[in-house]
């Protein structure tokens, strides 16, 4: 069967190849992969470029401020206000916002946003877990009071500050109900519906989306401020070096993922410049510890081993030209609480000794499974190559992002070397993802690899509810030196943010909280 390609779509993809090179006036065009997007609905979407971009689509109740991403501002809300007891929160929300449709944004619409992503139970529904809200008791935690405003309850032993934090996680934008409920199919809360669509409030929402081919963003006429542009074109460029002479030749205003040296080489160049943003993002290799097909990986040796077998100095300067920096614990740098030890250097001696000691063969083999983009491709190789003189036998698997998360989601993987972004500015973004996992609880990173950690995940729990900072900090120390010691986790690195830009594009920013450029402030000459 033949898909039809959208008309707008069409006329975008023509306006961007011509033989002048010169992108329309009113569409940012930008490069890059698609092939991560599983879902463009808030409650389902965690991958790069859709989740990134849930912040032009949607408004949350609170967001960072854009200056100072520490500090959490005004979104949807206007003001808060604490509830009546410590346990809660009362959000008065702005007046005269809408949805894209028309449809005013009122207190029914929190309550479904949140409800819907609880008992839909998705991947990112853990972060709004951390409240304690379960399918079971989330319709008692959420009341309205009218029209404007919203009291919101939480059973977790937390402050409200964490919860704010939270709340300003992409996972807490908040829908359009109306619209979503005309779209219902089988209890599914407009689930299948949103998959490619927008319901929002951003500055933007989604005009068409062909998987695998392009996503449109056109701007949202009922948002406040309107966007400059009308549209963005997202473009599905699979090659690197494709994507670099697109935004060369101006068939491109934007690039992403284009490794090194691509990025490297645009320095010199006129018309592009490379424009370098803060990321919370870490890099890291994962053991399945659940995988039944390969018993080294429960093995604490094989996990202290390849401490030592990543060859961190080498990857960040040589191979990725200083791009990324290492980093050995699961908070990055920026967010309150991290550590900067680095006890880990590449020493194949070592590591030989301790997998000799654990009883693990020379010749082990174990599948690897990796983006099959920059640098994660790259990266793969380097530990294949260091992994082999220890005798330890790594098989690359490049997937696209889609399989590679659809695997690790599904336990059906035996290590992975891959990426996590904090999904909000506090410690226990991370730590409840990489140090949290018990019995029918959330679907964590350490639940992904089967790590059971009873103990740990009380830790984890504790430094959530500690109110006194300094307290705090230590305790989320303590549990990234543990962590360091000893996990099936190896933290390599710590990104910045690189992407290649035309010099005619202006107002392009993005922080230390995003992982995709906030789109409505973007205009071009």
């Amino acid at each position: 069967m033949k898909v039809r390609v959208p008309s707008l779509l069409f006329l975008l993809m023509m306006a961007v190849t011509r033989v002048d090179a010169a992108t329309p006036a009113d569409t940012l065009v930008v490069a890059g992969s698609l092939e991560g997007i599983i879902s463009l609905d808030p409650a389902e979407s965690f991958e790069t470029v859709s989740s990134g971009n849930l912040v032009n689509l949607y408004q949350q109740l609170v967001a960072s401020d854009r200056q100072h991403p520490d500090k959490l501002g005004p979104d949807a809300a206007a003001s808060w206000q604490p509830g009546p007891d410590g346990h809660s929160l009362i959000f008065t929300l702005k007046p005269g916002q809408k949805f894209a449709s028309g449809n005013p944004l009122t207190a029914d619409d929190v309550i479904y946003s949140f409800t819907r992503v609880v008992k839909l139970n998705k991947s990112p529904s853990f972060i709004l877990g951390e409240l304690g809200w379960t399918p079971e008791n989330v319709d008692g935690n959420l009341k309205k009071l009218s029209d404007d405003k919203v009291q919101l309850s939480w059973p977790a032993d937390i402050g409200s500050g964490l919860v704010l934090s939270i709340l300003s996680a992409p996972v807490a934008g908040i829908v359009d109900s109306k619209l979503l409920k005309e779209h219902v199919e089988q209890n599914d809360f407009g689930n299948s519906w949103l998959r490619s669509r927008s319901a929002g409030s951003g500055a933007f929402e989604v005009r068409n989306y062909v998987p695998h081919e392009a996503l449109i963003f056109k701007r949202n006429q009922n948002a406040k401020p309107l966007a400059k542009l009308e549209n963005v074109l997202f473009k599905n460029v699979g090659d690197p070096s494709t994507r670099r002479l697109l935004v060369l030749n101006g068939d491109a205003d934007v690039a992403y993922d284009l490794g090194a040296d691509q990025f490297s080489s645009l320095q010199k160049e006129k018309g592009v410049h490379v424009a370098q943003f803060p990321a919370a993002k870490v890099f890291y290799l994962a053991f399945n510890v659940g995988d039944t097909t390969q018993p080294a990986l429960a093995n604490p040796a094989l996990w202290e081993a390849a401490r030592w077998l990543v060859d961190y100095q080498g990857i960040s300067t040589d191979l990725l030209k200083g791009q990324y920096g290492i980093h050995q614990t699961f908070l990055p740098d920026g967010l309150a609480g991290a550590i900067d030890d680095q006890p880990f250097k590449y020493d194949v001696a070592k590591a030989k000794t301790i997998l000799s000691k654990g009883g693990i063969a020379p010749g082990t083999k174990i599948d690897l499974i990796v983006i099959n983009q920059p640098p994660y491709s790259d990266i793969a190789q380097a530990l294949q190559a260091s992994f082999a003189k220890a005798d330890i036998n790594l098989v690359v698997h490049p997937l696209v992002e889609s399989d590679v998360l659809t695997r690790m989601r599904a336990h059906k993987f035996q290590s992975i070397f891959t990426y996590w972004g904090a999904d909000y500015l506090d410690p226990n973004t991370n730590a409840s993802t990489f140090a949290y996992n018990v019995p029918n609880g959330p679907k964590t990173l350490a639940q992904r690899i089967q790590w059971v950690i009873p103990e740990i995940s009380k830790q984890t729990r504790a430094a959530a509810a500690e109110s006194d900072p300094e307290k705090r900090k230590a305790l989320y120390a303590d549990l990234q030196r543990e962590l360091q010691k000893s996990s099936p986790f190896v933290v390599a690195l710590q990104s910045k943010l690189l992407v290649a830009i035309r010099d005619n594009v202006k107002g392009a920013s993005q922080n230390v909280a995003g992982s995709q450029l906030y789109l409505d402030t973007v205009s071009k000459e």
